[in-house]
């Protein structure tokens, strides 16, 4: 029997996938968290913040910090993920495989990331830093799917 050897490829995609795998499991607990903090709401939306009481504010409060602050730095990391992707010497063919398993990362966590944008109270206060990251995370995902559609058929 022979073993076959993983390409550096090879590693690259199961180290991707295993990685967004993790990833994924952190978003859906943070989701799981700010959907129990925004129970009260009963799916409401926006919500009137007179019809929670302090202390549930407090923890909706705390669960979306966390959700915004999770959402912020999977930007950063996607981000940087695409750009290294894009420098590294892979095969066209190879690089669509990884922007791929990205997107569909992207795909899922863009729906628990949605909440921040939708469950929220009246008058949500503005968040520059939310705008900055829901345009970034936008943009790394227009750019994973261009290159798995090919830029340069695009040009």
């Amino acid at each position: 029997m022979s073993e076959t050897i993983p390409s550096i490829f090879d590693k690259a995609r199961m180290g991707l996938w295993t990685s967004l795998q993790k990833h994924l499991a952190t978003v859906y607990a943070a989701e799981s968290a700010f959907v129990g903090a925004v129970a009260f709401a009963e799916g409401t939306f926006p919500f009137a913040a007179s019809a929670a009481s302090a202390d549930q504010l407090q923890e909706y409060g705390q669960h979306r910090r966390a959700l915004r602050d999770l959402f912020t730095d999977e930007t950063t990391q996607l981000d940087t993920l695409t750009k290294a992707i894009r420098v590294k010497g892979y095969a066209e063919d190879e690089k669509k495989q990884l922007y791929l398993l990205l997107l569909g990362y992207m795909d899922i966590a863009a729906s628990v990331f949605e909440r921040l944008l939708t469950q929220v109270p009246t008058p949500l206060p503005k968040d520059e830093e939310l705008e900055e990251a829901t345009a970034k995370f936008a943009r790394v995902q227009k750019f994973a799917r261009l290159n798995i559609k090919g830029i340069a058929g695009l040009l």
